[in-house]
């Protein structure tokens, strides 16, 4: 992989070089703490420093609510597509979340193809920072092996101290590096320390669970009749706020939105949730998942069981928002290591 080396002083300029180009997404600081993601104006308002956020990245290429198309019902009839052709570069994305945007690619090119975010994930760039240790104790990245990400990012930059070693992973990348200027060869000093951060990550990182994530799915498979389900099903609120920050989730509602005219109107869609009582009714008023235990089970065995049986990858980053969101204090980790005891409920 080529590397390149960006001084810690320069690198301000190379964000204020990728906003006159593209819109530019990156961690800020909230007001009363916190970080999240939006679309900055200044290079100078991104946060380096953050540890996680609430909603990942994904929200700016599978937007919480969007119009798929909009349509007229009277001549001339017609339908026209809203495609989102903006150029945008997602910046300081970590490792958990570029593992998460391979399970969105990969099921979202999945025939038949979401042409909406295919037409967005075209024209982003997305460039990484690592982390250099866990974001907080619900994290579990090192378990789930995502607290590395070898490919699926434009550029990752490594703190390597004085200045950040880039580890470029496409053309594009490479070409936003020359069109800045200010990029400069690696030195031997950069690479070990590069090379000593990747061997923390890979040897010293927490691992929480009790499990291999290879075993995952096995483990699961033999844990369908499990107690455990029926216990977690009276915590639940079943509110879904775990899937709705989860960054591997894709599941959304549609519908139609008629103008006051009731001559033009939009569909739209929006994020769902199958932790929602709605989401399996079905005509004629049956529910195949009404029970909540059923539901809880339905989110960790999509996770970990049939996602990974589909698209050969475990669809769990281990980035831990779903137990910071979650009212029940449900915690994957627990969840797992439980059923990986055997424990009797």
């Amino acid at each position: 992989m080529i590397l390149k080396l960006l001084e810690k002083a320069t690198l301000l300029s190379f964000l204020d070089s990728l906003l006159a180009e593209s819109e530019l997404c990156a961690p800020v600081r909230r007001d009363g703490g916190g970080f999240s993601f939006s679309v900055v104006e200044s290079a100078a308002d991104v946060a380096l420093d953050y540890r996680t956020t609430v909603l990942s990245p994904k929200k700016f290429l599978l937007p919480p609510r969007e119009t798929i198309f909009r349509f007229r019902r009277q001549a001339p009839v017609g339908v026209r597509a809203e495609l989102d052709e903006r150029s945008r570069v997602v910046f300081g994305v970590h490792p958990c979340d570029i593992n998460a945007l391979w399970m969105l690619d990969a099921a979202l090119s999945d025939e038949p193809a979401d042409a909406l975010y295919e037409a967005r994930r075209s024209r982003a760039l997305i460039i990484g920072l690592n982390c250099l240790q866990p974001c907080d104790d619900y994290a579990f990245c090192g378990s789930m092996g995502s607290n590395v990400a070898d490919s699926g990012f434009d550029l990752m930059l490594n703190d390597v101290g004085d200045a950040y070693v880039a580890e470029v992973g496409t053309s594009a990348g490479l070409a936003a590096l020359a069109r800045w200027g200010g990029a400069k060869e690696v030195r031997y000093e950069h690479r070990s320390l590069l090379r000593e951060a990747q061997r923390r990550r890979a040897e010293e990182w927490p691992r929480p669970l009790d499990v291999e994530v290879n075993s995952l799915p096995r483990l699961l498979e033999d844990s369908y009749d499990s107690l455990l389900w029926e216990v977690l099903g009276e915590k639940c609120l079943g509110c879904g706020s775990c899937t709705l920050v989860c960054p591997t989730c894709y599941c959304f509602d549609v519908w139609d939105e008629l103008d006051l005219d009731l001559v033009e109107g939009k569909r739209v869609r929006r994020w769902d949730s199958c932790q929602l009582r709605d989401f399996a009714l079905v005509a004629g008023g049956e529910n195949f998942r009404e029970k909540r235990s059923s539901r809880t089970r339905h989110r960790f065995f999509r996770k970990v069981k049939w996602l990974p049986e589909r698209y050969g990858r475990v669809a769990c980053v281990g980035c831990g928002r779903c137990s910071r969101a979650c009212l029940a204090k449900i915690n994957p980790i627990e969840v797992y290591n439980q059923l990986r005891g055997g424990v009797a409920w």
